[in-house]
């Protein structure tokens, strides 16, 4: 039986040596074992971090870059009473389409026509080139996929439904901001009146929306990609001279964000890079005795094994990945 413990070793105000004492017996176990069988101690973590490393193959599918969901609370009281809104006033997008009736921005692609050389928009050249700007985006897919009422597309710009190929409103017979009934705000820009009566515009939006209450929304997703890919080269080839064009869609902000994030991987890189070096160069002596070089190399290089496990585990089980976690190597090698 073992003897009595020494009554040096008990924990005491005067001995607070008593969990350091035990901890320093079993580093020193794991320190000989280590020195006498080193090879499972460095393939082991290398092996395993390959293995768990394998879920960034998984990464393109499980990259969450929504803007809505990163930014914003999950439970918001905002979101609840967003769906409190589409429950009771439920929009119907391919029968009785109604832009304020969205309880969000809802799918769209919108082109603002600007008038060059200080003339008006309302101009016959200006709103013959309109008109052909309009006929370029209404192709097939889009009459397939518009938001609809009455059985025909909504119309992007309440003049074009009314005025059309009939030839722009003459100056002075429209009244502003609502003209008939109908809120022309957010329909012309740059307005001059006089007495209440539209003199000349310098701008006009085209609104065009698409479904989103069906099947059809990936169709309208798909849609708007690609009026963004093709939108620049069309207007080219239209050779507008009397207005100038600009677009945007529900999708541009999303994508800006998602372009912003691609391009400043390149800077995390050299960043990662830097702080790789200093780390490495700080623990670097003139004494060969208090040179911690390779102590330091091999505390980075199992920062880098830790977080291509952990990033490997998770995406193995299915988590999001989010571009903000990639500060999370500065905050390992800080440590």
């Amino acid at each position: 039986m073992a003897g009595p413990r020494d009554p040096a070793e008990r924990c005491s105000c005067r001995n607070t040596d008593c969990v350091e004492r035990p901890l320093r017996r079993l580093f020193e176990g794991l320190a000989s074992g280590v020195a006498a069988c080193p090879w499972p101690f460095v393939l082991v973590p290398l092996l395993l971090s390959g293995g768990l490393g394998a879920g960034f193959l998984f990464l393109p599918q499980l990259q969450a870059n929504d803007i809505e969901e990163q930014f914003t609370p999950t439970w918001g009281p905002a979101k609840a009473e967003r769906d409190f809104v589409r429950r009771h006033f439920p929009p119907s997008d391919s029968e009785r389409f109604s832009a304020p009736r969205l309880p969000t921005e809802g799918a769209y692609a919108a082109l603002i026509a600007v008038a060059t050389n200080g003339t008006s928009v309302l101009e016959r050249a200006a709103w013959a080139e309109v008109l052909r700007l309009n006929a370029t985006v209404h192709d097939a897919e889009y009459e397939r996929l518009c938001a609809r009422t009455a059985g025909h597309c909504a119309s992007p710009n309440p003049l074009l439904s009314r005025w059309g190929d009939a030839g722009p409103p003459a100056p002075g017979s429209l009244r502003f901001p609502v003209n008939d009934g109908v809120f022309l705000g957010a329909a012309l820009g740059g307005v001059e009146t006089d007495g209440g009566r539209v003199r000349r515009a310098r701008a006009l939006k085209l609104m065009y929306y698409l479904r989103e209450d069906g099947p059809e929304a990936q169709d309208s997703r798909r849609w708007l990609e690609s009026f963004l890919q093709s939108i620049s080269s069309r207007v080219t080839e239209l050779r507008l001279g009397s207005v100038q064009v600009t677009y945007f869609t529900s999708l541009s902000r999303q994508q800006e964000f998602e372009r912003i994030t691609e391009s400043v991987i390149p800077l995390f890189s050299v960043t990662y890079f830097l702080t790789i070096t200093f780390a490495v160069v700080s623990c670097l002596r003139l004494s060969c005795i208090r040179n911690n070089i390779w102590l330091a190399s091999c505390g980075v290089l199992s920062s880098g094994l830790a977080v291509l496990s952990s990033f490997g585990l998770m995406l193995f089980c299915g988590v999001p990945f989010v571009v903000t976690v990639a500060n999370a190597p500065f905050l390992i090698l800080g440590k």
